[in-house]
């Protein structure tokens, strides 16, 4: 990956409303955020940077995509921080009766086609696309450890790099029509990004270390 890239340009940073900014969706109408250490979700309105709604997660969420007026989230459970798809809706909260096991119970960030849920494994470096019953339709190989991706226009734009040592992060776009895509780095996150949606005109990504949640777009080259 080019350190010849630019850098995203970043347009607005806020402070978190809880700590440990995890899980990010944008729904159309609202920023949904998931705090990992109080397991709880926020639902923010943008335009007073304001929580209009709380809830309590059935675990840590870890991830978070809109779908159709609900939400799907990554959901770490039990002591193994086991992993599984829980459906959420704002009237009704989380479905306590079903649930959608990840792959090896491993998994995080999700992303969302209009068709399918699209779930990526970090320590794998792959995003595997599901079907409705959480098996593999496909995997995508991302050459990295992965943070966040969403979908934008029928591209796959994904959070990817390296953890450690020293917190390396890129954002790069795919497209998931080609049967062996091909990952373009297109610039640098200057931040220890997690979890990635979009609004219609920014990018949105938490700064958990620092309890913000900064919104960025992409420099035309």
């Amino acid at each position: 990956m080019s350190s010849k890239l630019p850098t995203v340009a970043e347009q607005k940073r806020f402070k978190s409303p809880a700590v440990t900014p995890q899980a990010l969706a944008w729904d159309g109408s609202y920023l949904w955020m998931g705090s990992r250490d109080l397991r709880r979700i926020y639902a923010i309105d943008l335009n007073h940077w304001s929580v209009i709604e709380e809830q309590e997660a059935p675990g840590i969420p870890w991830a978070a995509v809109a779908i159709n007026g609900s939400f799907r989230f990554t959901i770490g459970e039990g002591a193994e921080d086991d992993r599984y798809i829980r459906k959420f809706e704002s009237k009704t909260g989380f479905d306590k009766k079903n649930r959608i096991a990840c792959p090896d119970f491993t998994g995080s960030y999700l992303s969302y086609d209009g068709s399918n849920i699209y779930l990526s494994q970090w320590y794998k470096h792959r995003i595997l696309q599901l079907d409705g019953s959480g098996q593999i339709l496909r995997a995508i190989d991302v050459g990295a450890e992965i943070c966040g991706h969403t979908f934008v226009d029928g591209a796959i734009y994904v959070l990817r790099g390296h953890e450690q040592p020293a917190e390396d992060w890129h954002i790069a776009r795919l497209d998931p029509s080609e049967p062996t895509p091909k990952v373009y780095d297109l610039a640098l996150v200057p931040f220890a990004c997690r979890s990635l949606t979009f609004d219609g005109k920014r990018f949105w990504s938490n700064h958990r270390a620092a309890n913000e949640i900064i919104s960025f777009t992409i420099p035309r080259t």
